[in-house]
Order: C-alpha cells, then sequence, then structure tokens
C-alpha cells in the first residue's frame, strides 16, 4: 500500500516572518503518522521553517534546484545546500519554471538524477495545456514528459521518485481535472512507469494530482486507485490545508 503524500507549493508568496507564523499556526494540526506531510517553500523561508518544524513529522520541500553543486551559477540553489539547509524533497520541472523559465524535459531529468544522488525525493511534475488536451494529444505529450524525466535514471533510485499530474489549465485558476480525468492520466503515468520499469516499480512510485485542490475535492480525488495524494497550490496556505492532511 503507498502511502499517501499531502505537500503545499507556496510558489513566490510569504516573507519568511509571514512563513514562521503560518508555520506556528499549521503545526499542531499538520504532525501525522498515516500521510507524509510536505510543505515546499520558497528558498529564503527554509530556514525559518526547518527551526519552525523541529521535531514535526512533516518534512520541507524546495520550489526548485540547479543540477550543478557548485560554481558561477548567479541566483541557483544546489542540492547540498537543500539537504544541509533541511530539506527532504524538491519539486522538478513545475509548469510555471517550464513556461515563464524555459525549463525543458532534458534541464529536469539532469535536475531529477542530480537531486536523486544528493538524498532528495524529486517531486516530478508533468501536464499538459488546454489546447493540448482539446486536440486529444493529453496522454502522448505525458508520456513524452515522463520517459524525458526519468531518461539514465535506475529502478531503484526510481522508486524514490514522486511524480505530480498538473494539468496547466487546472493550476490556480479555480478549475479542477474531473476526478475521471485526473484518475485516467494519473493510471495512464503508471502505466508509462510500468513500460519503463515495470509492475513493481510503478507500483511503489507515488503520483499526486495537483491543480486547484482544495478542501472540497481533496478526499474525492485521494480516494482514487493511482492518485497518492496532492501538490496544494493555493490552499496550502490557509487553514484548509489542515483539514486536506487527513482526507487520506
Amino acid at each position: 500500500m503507498r502511502r499517501k503524500i499531502v505537500a503545499g507549493n507556496w510558489k513566490m508568496n510569504l516573507t519568511p516572518s509571514e512563513a514562521k507564523k503560518l508555520i506556528e499556526a499549521f503545526r499542531p494540526q499538520i504532525d501525522s503518522d498515516e500521510v507524509d506531510v510536505v510543505l515546499c517553500v520558497p528558498a529564503i523561508d527554509i530556514v525559518p521553517v526547518v527551526q519552525a518544524l523541529e521535531g514535526s513529522t512533516a518534512k520541507i520541500g524546495a520550489e526548485n534546484m540547479y543540477y550543478e553543486e557548485r560554481g558561477a551559477y548567479t541566483g541557483e540553489i544546489s542540492a547540498e545546500m537543500l539537504t544541509d539547509a533541511g530539506v527532504s524533497y524538491v519539486i522538478l520541472g513545475h509548469s510555471e519554471r517550464r513556461q515563464y523559465f524555459g525549463e525543458t524535459d532534458q534541464l529536469v531529468n539532469k535536475k531529477a538524477r542530480k537531486a536523486i544522488e544528493a538524498g532528495l525525493t524529486p517531486i516530478i511534475c508533468c501536464g499538459e495545456t488546454i489546447e493540448q488536451r482539446e486536440e486529444g494529444i493529453t496522454l502522448r505529450f505525458i508520456q513524452e514528459q515522463i520517459k524525458s524525466a526519468f531518461s539514465q535514471i535506475p529502478s531503484e533510485d526510481a522508486k524514490k521518485c514522486v511524480v505530480a499530474y498538473e494539468p496547466i489549465w487546472a493550476i490556480g485558476t479555480g478549475h479542477v481535472a474531473t476526478t475521471k480525468q485526473a484518475q485516467e492520466v494519473c493510471a495512464a503515468i503508471r502505466k508509462n512507469l510500468e513500460e519503463l520499469y515495470g509492475a513493481e516499480v510503478s507500483e511503489a512510485i507515488r503520483i499526486l494530482y495537483g491543480g486547484s485542490v482544495n478542501v472540497a475535492n481533496a478526499a474525492e480525488l485521494f480516494e482514487q486507485p493511482d492518485i497518492d495524494g496532492g501538490l496544494v497550490g493555493g490552499a496550502s496556505m490557509k487553514p484548509d490545508f489542515t483539514q486536506i492532511v487527513h482526507f487520506h
């Protein structure tokens, strides 16, 4: 039985002092022995959030990282910097990174391999635009994203990865894929992983749904056989997040 994950993605929100205040409010409700709770926060918030969650079962995630270990890469953050700061997870290939910063499938793969090497758990994002869905090429497009993201990643390392399906048309729009749509794509992703690694590995990899997950739809989404939790955006900074954590 795959253990559920509820991961929050704060994006570019909350100053360090605001982050600390929010964690202090959340702290009593997000400790859980039954679900992995992960808060993926802006880089500048990592240290204060790690400190505020000391002794908690909740884990800290970063929203991005670079694949080089060190060097003249102004503004970038390495995997080693993240692990040393107390980070356990890292979001890679989010559609906003792809759309606004030109990240490619190949770059996401390089980052994923470096994250695994450093002991981080990558949350590898994939998802289609509304145009791709209307053209009927969703599953083919996502298959290519998955194939590229997992290139040169061996089976034992693949098991450690998390995949997040986020239809781009549902991120921050208030629109959410129907439960049927979300399950269909997550099942297809698991099938893609099975083709790459076999059934044992594909059954071990956790697949999240992201895209306007909230307290009203989380329980139904998380009940689906191939959805192992959620990557929660805006709702992860609201009291609702503490309720979503317990929909497992």
